[in-house]
């Protein structure tokens, strides 16, 4: 038997793009990480240069590269869902890559979800019908730059920027074109319908591959820029979120994952596509049979920045461990405290742009220790009612493998725990995403036999379980956190339209991340 074979996982990301290679027996050889900065030059806008991003990519894989000291068996990719980009015919960027977090399509998702076929176009392209994706971002570009609009020649997403530069092909995964709102997930093609409401034909759009689609090899200047030979494979990958799922070994039914970085989410592998009756959930493809069904949050390790900047703000930045120190001193229920943590509106379960963060039961009594506390176990009830609709679309669930960087975090662990009702398992060390793409890389390069094998390759290294009296607590809670949406929903509807005679709202003191 020769050494284990090494690929290197890329893991295009919002804020960093993360190079991380992996050998066939799941240990991680070398790692290194870019960031790169968000620009919100609107209130709505959430943009980023994809030239920056691009550049992130090749120095990461550059620094793994010379990090290592054996050949690199192929690059295979993660990628952040939703992004947009509009390119001219030379490939060169029309647009910023607009991301999931942007939010100026709200009315143009509103209104098609309003439609009589807002469901069925749920349903059959397994996204929400929701302003981060892109189909209700080309509405708005051909509504509101219809000239620009008719200037792009194709439009891609930051992952099909990304592999076109470094390889010359405009391709795309049925993973990442299935967050899109275009791809009919039961017949693996660009949806008709939705194409029509978008006003773009598939020849705008970049050809549709499966997941473990190998492209020949590199350009030479990329081969240059990354110390590869020009013949190393490149698999294309898939989105963050199903690799996650890989990534930490929850690859059959019944197993959730639960990331919250950023954002969040909660999504079970399936094996045939499908989104509930009502519409609660999303599914993504991982493989040709392996889906996810879930739902993302906006307003993941977001809140407790906010939460540093606006409550604590003498703690300075990275100030989580003081933050979290400050919410261990404050009771379960923060005291009958409640806080709808939509900072940057939401998504799931009710896939809506209109909400806004709300703290409800404030008496003079509660102190910023509550209020930390709050934010966290609002973030924390959200992923609870994702978590009811996972179930609600008819899918077991036994186990939850939980990752991201608030469970650094103990107190977190355990807020996560008690809300949810279930043990959470923890895995050591594997980064997720970027584990998931190696994991699919070996796969189609044929180093495996199967992903299958993350359940072994992945190890936990701590369980935490609910406390009883916490969770029963927080279960008595969990239908007035629900309540409080629907209460709030015509409120949040009146701020909307009084919002243009109003002062702007103030803009964050730091990019959202």
């Amino acid at each position: 038997m020769g050494e284990p074979a090494v690929v290197v996982g890329v893991d295009i990301g919002t804020t960093s793009s993360k190079a991380i290679a992996f050998d066939t027996d799941g240990r991680q050889l070398a790692t290194h990480s870019i960031g790169y900065p968000i620009d919100e030059p609107h209130p709505g806008y959430v943009e980023q240069d994809p030239r920056l991003i691009f550049d992130a990519v090749v120095a990461a894989v550059r620094a793994v590269v010379d990090e290592l000291a054996v050949p690199v068996a192929g690059l295979s990719f993660s990628s952040a869902l939703h992004s947009l980009i509009g390119l001219d015919a030379d490939g060169s960027p029309l647009t910023p890559s607009v991301i999931w977090a942007d939010s100026r399509a709200s009315a143009q998702a509103e209104r098609l979800r309003a439609l009589p076929s807002g469901l069925a176009l749920h349903r059959r392209t397994g996204t929400p019908v929701h302003p981060m994706a892109p189909l209700p971002k080309l509405v708005w570009f051909a509504e509101q730059q219809p000239r620009l609009h008719e200037r792009v020649t194709h439009w891609a997403g930051i992952r099909d920027y990304v592999l076109l530069r470094l390889t010359g092909a405009l391709v795309t995964d049925h993973s990442v074109a299935s967050a899109t709102g275009l791809m009919n997930i039961h017949r693996l093609a660009w949806d008709a319908e939705a194409l029509g409401i978008a006003g773009i034909t598939a020849e705008h759009l970049p050809r549709l591959v499966p997941t473990t689609h190998v492209l020949p090899g590199l350009t030479a200047d990329a081969a240059r820029a990354t110390g590869l030979p020009a013949d190393t494979p490149i698999v294309v990958g898939a989105g963050d979120g199903p690799l996650a799922n890989l990534g930490l070994g929850a690859v059959h039914p019944g197993e959730v994952a639960c990331s919250i970085g950023t954002s969040g989410a909660m999504r079970v592998v399936v094996e045939r596509p499908g989104v509930d009756p009502l519409g609660g959930v999303f599914c993504y493809a991982l493989t040709e049979n392996r889906w996810v069904v879930g739902g993302a949050i906006n307003n993941g390790g977001i809140v407790l920045e906010w939460a540093g900047e606006a409550l604590a703000p003498e703690l300075g930045e990275h100030a989580e461990e003081q933050l979290l120190d400050l919410a261990a001193h404050a009771p379960v229920g923060s005291g009958g405290l409640i806080m709808l943590p939509y900072l940057l509106s939401e998504r799931a379960p009710h896939w809506s742009a209109v909400p806004r963060g709300a703290y409800v039961g404030l008496s003079r009594g509660h102190r910023r220790e509550h209020l930390v506390r709050a934010a966290l176990e609002g973030v924390c009830q959200q992923l609870a009612l994702v978590l009811a609709s996972v179930r609600a679309a008819g899918n077991e669930v036994r186990e939850i493998r939980a990752s991201g960087g608030f469970a650094r975090g103990r107190v977190w662990r355990q807020i996560l725990a008690d809300v949810l009702g279930m043990p959470v398992r923890f895995p050591a060390g594997h980064q997720g995403s970027s584990f998931g793409a190696a994991l699919l890389g070996m796969q189609a390069l044929g180093l495996i036999e199967s992903i299958d094998v993350a359940a072994d390759l992945v190890k936990i290294d701590e369980t935490v379980r609910p406390d009883p009296a916490s969770a029963a607590t927080y279960a008595a809670l969990l239908p007035l956190f629900s309540e409080l949406y629907e209460a709030l929903v015509p409120t949040y509807a009146s701020l909307r339209r009084l919002a243009p005679s109003l002062p702007p709202e103030p803009p964050p003191t730091t990019a959202a991340r």
